[in-house]
């Protein structure tokens, strides 16, 4: 018994002075196991991780809406059934600048509202959140940046041309002459 309360001893006081060498370091943790450093650094470094995921969400936030893609070819096939705007089931949209829509625009435009300005215009569209709003610009950039917006809006249809003017250019389809 004796025998084992002098190991005891022994070991208790070897790790009080390993304890205390390590305490009088100036970088305490490379007295650490070299078990335990790797361990500790993976849990900083996936704790740093989730910590830029979840501020990054939040400074992002979260769409519950997104837009859709259409080609000119469904857009064309969609216009020539029925040119009208109540008679087609959706409003046509150029988010160009006024002066690219002087230049030209694709048959049954409806409005032209400039992508800077759709957050701020919307209501100047007309629409119910249910109705279908197909957009469209020269390249397909701007609006894709105006369709995103109109469905963080809440517009639960909207659909982005890919290409937009310039495939359908591209593909041979006529254009309006601009109006002011």
């Amino acid at each position: 018994m004796k025998k084992k309360m002098a190991r005891l001893d022994q070991i208790f006081f070897s790790s009080l002075s390993y304890g205390l060498a390590s305490l009088t370091q100036k970088n305490r943790f490379t007295t650490l196991p070299a078990v335990r450093r790797p361990t500790m650094i993976l849990r900083m470094v996936v704790a740093a991780l989730g910590l830029c995921l979840l501020s990054a969400i939040s400074i992002t936030g979260v769409s519950a809406h997104h837009s859709y893609l259409l080609t000119v070819q469904q857009l064309r096939a969609g216009l020539t059934k029925t040119p009208s705007m109540p008679q087609k089931g959706f409003i046509l949209i150029d988010v160009r600048s006024a002066e690219e829509h002087a230049s030209g625009f694709i048959p049954g435009t409806d409005l032209n509202i400039d992508f800077k300005e759709i957050q701020a215009r919307h209501r100047d569209i007309g629409a119910t959140l249910d109705d279908h709003l197909v957009v469209y610009c020269q390249s397909g950039h701007r609006s894709n940046i105006a369709a995103e917006t109109l469905a963080d809006l809440g517009y639960r249809h909207v659909y982005n041309v890919t290409g937009s003017m310039n495939a359908w250019l591209a593909a041979g389809f006529p254009i309006e002459p601009g109006r002011r």
